[in-house]
């Protein structure tokens, strides 16, 4: 007989509240739909792992057609948070 061994819980210590379009909501819902994991569980890995996946220099430039569309943000606001 096998015993199934007890899943181990991922600390999350740090908890904030987040807004999102429907569009990012619709991706984060399929991921979590996909993997089985929660939303605070996806984002931590997207963000912990980003260097994994994510290309600096493509992603620089998502920022740059943000930016160019709705603004920069000024350093101090951002760096509050």
């Amino acid at each position: 007989m096998t015993t199934k061994q007890k899943s181990k819980r991922w600390p999350l210590p740090k908890r904030f509240s987040i807004s999102t379009t429907d569009a990012a909501y619709a991706q984060l819902r399929e991921l979590s739909a996909e993997t089985g994991l929660g939303n605070n569980y996806l984002i931590t890995i997207l963000l912990e792992n980003l260097d994994r996946y994510a290309d600096r220099e493509k992603l620089s430039m998502v920022f740059e057609d943000i930016f160019s569309e709705y603004g920069r943000p000024e350093i101090a606001a951002a760096s509050k948070q």
